[in-house]
C-alpha cells in the first residue's frame, strides 16, 4: 500500500487535506484548513514541497502563502493583494523566486518576487499588467512555460499572451492568436508544439508556436471538439487540461481534457473526461465520471499514473489510474465528503 496526501482548493473557506490510499484504493478527507474565502486555485513552490500558495478568487483578489504541516495541515503566513478582480490562477515560476497571479475578471495580473523564505513578498506592488482584448474583456486564466518565455491563455481576448523577462521585469512582447469566439483556457506544451483547450468552442487544438514572439500568424494544425457524441456546443465549457510527460510507465503521451456541463440537466453518466492521442491528434476515448462539473483535475504519483478530479456542483471527488498505457481511466475510488464538495484545485504532495 501506498498513501498520498493531496490537497484541494475549492470554492469554500478552506483548503481540504485529503489521505489517498492506493491499495485497497480509498480515498478520505483528513483535515481542512482556513483559507480566506474562495481558494480556488493552489500552488506548491518548486524549490521548497512545504510551502503552497492560494488565491482567493474575490472581487479583492488576493495571494497567500502558507506553511504545510503533518497530514496536509496549513499555516497561513502571508497574504497580498493581486492588483485585480477575480484571481482564478497563481502559479510560482520554475525558479521558484517569482509568483504570477492572474485577475480573471479585470483582464491583468502581477509577478511577485518573493523573499529567500518563499513565504513572504519580497514586493508587494510589482508592475501591474494589462490585457487588452478588442471590443471586450480580457479574462488571464492560464500560465506556461516556454523557456525562457511565459504563455498566458486569455479567454476573453482569443489570445495566448507571449512574456519575456530581458529587463528585469515582466513585460508582453506578443501573442499567438486564437480562434475568434473561441475562449482558450488551458495551456500544453510539448517542444514546439502547442494544445490549447478551448472554453466556448469545446475544443482542443494544435499549433506550432512560431519562433519569433512578434509573428502573429500561426495555422491550426488540428481542431477537435471535446465533447461526447451526440453534445452541442452550448452543453458544455471545457474546464481542464492535463499534459503528463511520457515515462518507463507510460512511454506514450495522451492529453486529458475535461467538460462541464452547463445546461442545468447532468448527463446520468456524469461529466466526461476526454482522452487523446498526439502526432496525429485524434480522440481516443471518453470516460465518463459521475462527477457534475469537472472544473479541477490534478495528476500525481511516481509515475503520474493516478488523475483526481472533482464535481463543482455534485459527485465528490474521484481518483483514477491509468489504464491500457495511458489510453483510459479505471476508477479507484472516490469520496462524497462534506469537505470533497466544491474543489477546484489540487496538489500532490
Amino acid at each position: 500500500m501506498v498513501s498520498f496526501t493531496i490537497l484541494a482548493g475549492g470554492y469554500t473557506s478552506v483548503i481540504t487535506s485529503f489521505l489517498f490510499q492506493s491499495s485497497p484504493p480509498s480515498l478520505t478527507v483528513q483535515g481542512t484548513s482556513p483559507a480566506g474565502t474562495n481558494p480556488s486555485w493552489i500552488a506548491q513552490s518548486p524549490i521548497n514541497p512545504n510551502v503552497l500558495y492560494a488565491t482567493n478568487e474575490n472581487s479583492y483578489g488576493q495571494l497567500l502563502t502558507f506553511n504545510i504541516g503533518s497530514g496536509g495541515a496549513l499555516t497561513q503566513v502571508s497574504t497580498v493583494y493581486t492588483g485585480g478582480n477575480g484571481p482564478a490562477f497563481a502559479t510560482p515560476l520554475p525558479d521558484g523566486q517569482t509568483i504570477a497571479a492572474l485577475n480573471y475578471n479585470s483582464g491583468n495580473a502581477e509577478f511577485f518576487p518573493l523573499s529567500s523564505d518563499l513565504v513572504h513578498f519580497a514586493n508587494s506592488n510589482p508592475p501591474l499588467i494589462s490585457f487588452t482584448a478588442n471590443g471586450g474583456q480580457s479574462h488571464p486564466h492560464f500560465l506556461a512555460r516556454y523557456d525562457p518565455e511565459m504563455f498566458i491563455a486569455d479567454l476573453g481576448a482569443d489570445k495566448v499572451w507571449r512574456m519575456s523577462n530581458s529587463t528585469g521585469t515582466w513585460a508582453i512582447n506578443g501573442y499567438i492568436p486564437q480562434p475568434s469566439g473561441s475562449g482558450p483556457r488551458r495551456i500544453a506544451i510539448s517542444g514546439t508544439t502547442m494544445y490549447v483547450l478551448h472554453e466556448d468552442a469545446n475544443t482542443l487544438t494544435q499549433q506550432c508556436i512560431p519562433c519569433s514572439p512578434t509573428t502573429t500568424t500561426a495555422p491550426i494544425v488540428s481542431s477537435l471538439p471535446i465533447t461526447p457524441a451526440g453534445a452541442t456546443t452550448s452543453q458544455y465549457g471545457a474546464g481542464e487540461l492535463l499534459m503528463p510527460n511520457p515515462n518507463s510507465q507510460y512511454p506514450t503521451q495522451y492529453i486529458y481534457a475535461s467538460n462541464r456541463l452547463n445546461n442545468g440537466n447532468p448527463d446520468p453518466r456524469g461529466d466526461s473526461i476526454a482522452i487523446f492521442s498526439t502526432n496525429p491528434l485524434q480522440l481516443v476515448t471518453q470516460v465518463f465520471t459521475g462527477l457534475n462539473q469537472i472544473r479541477g483535475m490534478g495528476i500525481g504519483g511516481p509515475n503520474n499514473e493516478y488523475i483526481i478530479a472533482a464535481g463543482l456542483t455534485g459527485g465528490g471527488v474521484a481518483v483514477y489510474e491509468r489504464s491500457q498505457g495511458g489510453a483510459n481511466l479505471t476508477l479507484l475510488a472516490r469520496s462524497t465528503d462534506t469537505n470533497a464538495q466544491q474543489r477546484s484545485s489540487f496538489v500532490w504532495l
